[in-house]
């Protein structure tokens, strides 16, 4: 191996970074372990370590399973470095990266994506106002900080997030004004071949069972099949008012949070010009992968949520499996070697992820919370409504790029990362076309704000004293 090369580097500190990084430690790779957060555990075990007993208790099991995971890692011979936020990959494999606001630069002879999920944004009237956020904001907050709402809130959308994060607010002591569901209560009895299937993951069915139990028994009002939801309020969020099993319905709350499932974080990977397609069961983009999570850009690998959504126990099994597979490649294992270290894995993949198709017919965001009427903002950053998109194509505008140019929609602190998938769709819906044919934004680098003086004082990562990597060649 080359001084300036490391074996693998690995994006993301979740469930299949974690997973991949000591696996592939185990089997003699040289790894880097690169992740934005404080302390490793992606959103799933967010600042685990850290907390303590009674937060652990209130945010459940499951959380608390990740701090033996974390412990193992920083125990390990991984190199874990924390606050890096990567701002630009090559498809040569070359890293750029701020730690801890300083400017570095690898390469990997292999590299591992595993950047997780993020919300699906869920734009509807009102959504851009004080006191409107999602709830996967809501559980950063209570993760990170222990930080929990003063008030009364209302939980919006679809999603088994929504019956977690109520269920954790209850053993938190907050009062959950509502549950607002925009799922209907007979829609599994449409969906009995997904049923049927997913009784082999029955342990999550069980999980989810469980937690509308719990909000039944604590009396908390669970509206079903919701539509026309509109956050009302002048300066704030005052209320919620919707339609449910035909009656219209409005509650009050100051804190209102919105959540309709999560899509894979592709910024990285669209960046790479990687091959994507749209995955009709998820609404989303979902880059190509080979079964090892290889992708069309040799020696980038993309494993967990960031592929495509399959929840924690899914992506840390996918990370063993592209571990194992880089593993081989790099000639640690042999193919015989490879088959039979993956061989169990490939069966809990298939009992974890059985559960899945009827998670995401039971979930499917609905229409109207994806595709919003004129009036409604799409782009934050930029405060570009629905309607003037749709203003756009009747003017000749094909896709998300070309939105740009029209209006700067996406061209805002997020990159699109908020409206990227809203686009999409509003575009595909009004030209009568597949989102296929519309396509998504053309990301390019930076893909995390970095000054120019950072960007001139950029230099190596140094993996030792004597051999620091090589430059990128610009």
């Amino acid at each position: 191996m080359n001084d300036s090369e490391v074996d693998l580097i690995i994006i993301g500190a979740g469930p299949a970074g974690i997973s991949a990084a000591l696996e592939a430690s185990a089997h003699g790779l040289d790894v880097v372990l690169l992740d934005e957060q404080a302390s490793p555990g992606g959103q799933i075990w967010r600042n685990v370590t850290q907390s303590d007993a009674r937060t652990r208790q209130v945010l459940g099991c499951d959380y608390s399973a990740g701090r033996e995971r974390v412990e193992t890692l920083l125990a390990s011979e991984v190199r874990y470095h924390p606050n890096a936020a990567v701002w630009q990959v090559t498809d040569a494999r070359y890293v750029h990266v701020l730690i801890d606001g300083e400017a570095r630069v690898l390469r990997g002879r292999q590299l591992l994506i595993a950047t997780g999920a993020m919300e699906r944004p869920m734009p509807i009237p009102g959504w851009t106002l004080p006191g409107v956020m999602t709830a996967g904001a809501g559980q950063i907050l209570l993760k990170s900080a222990a930080m929990v709402p003063r008030g009364p809130v209302i939980l919006a959308g679809c999603g088994p997030l929504l019956y977690l994060l109520a269920v954790q607010y209850l053993r938190a002591g907050i009062r959950v004004e509502a549950l607002v569901d925009t799922s209907e209560r007979r829609d599994a009895f449409k969906h009995l071949r997904q049923l049927r299937q997913a009784l082999a993951g029955w342990r999550d069915l069980l999980k989810g069972v469980s937690l509308l139990a719990t909000l039944k028994r604590a009396g908390i009002k669970h509206y079903h099949a919701a539509r026309n939801l509109r956050v009302e309020g002048e300066r704030h969020a005052q209320a919620l008012r919707f339609d449910s099993e035909g009656q219209s319905q409005k509650v009050s709350a100051s804190l209102i949070l919105l959540h309709q499932g999560v899509v894979p974080h592709i910024q990285i990977s669209q960046s790479l010009r990687a091959d994507h397609d749209w995955n009709e069961q998820q609404l989303c983009w979902v880059a190509r992968r080979d079964s090892w999570g290889e992708t069309s850009v040799p020696g980038i690998f993309i494993a967990g949520d960031g592929g495509a959504i399959g929840g924690a126990h899914v992506a840390a099994i996918q990370g063993r499996l592209a571990a194992l597979a880089i593993a081989c490649r790099l000639q640690k294992i042999d193919e015989s070697g490879l088959h039979t270290l993956s061989k169990p894995w490939r069966r809990l993949l298939s009992k974890q992820s059985a559960a899945r198709p009827l998670i995401d017919a039971l979930y499917r965001p609905h229409v109207q919370n994806r595709i919003p009427q004129d009036d409604t903002i799409v782009c934050r950053c930029e405060e570009v409504s629905a309607g003037a998109i749709r203003g756009y194509v009747d003017l000749g505008c094909l896709g998300p790029n070309q939105a740009k140019a029209f209006g700067r929609c996406g061209m805002g602190p997020c990159q699109g990362r908020q409206c990227g998938l809203s686009v999409s769709e509003i575009i595909a819906e009004h030209r009568n076309v597949l989102p296929t044919q519309v396509g998504y934004y053309r990301i390019r680098p930076p893909l995390k704000p970095i000054t120019l003086a950072q960007l001139a004082s950029e230099r190596a990562l140094e993996m030792s004293p004597s051999s620091p990597p090589e430059r990128s060649p610009s």
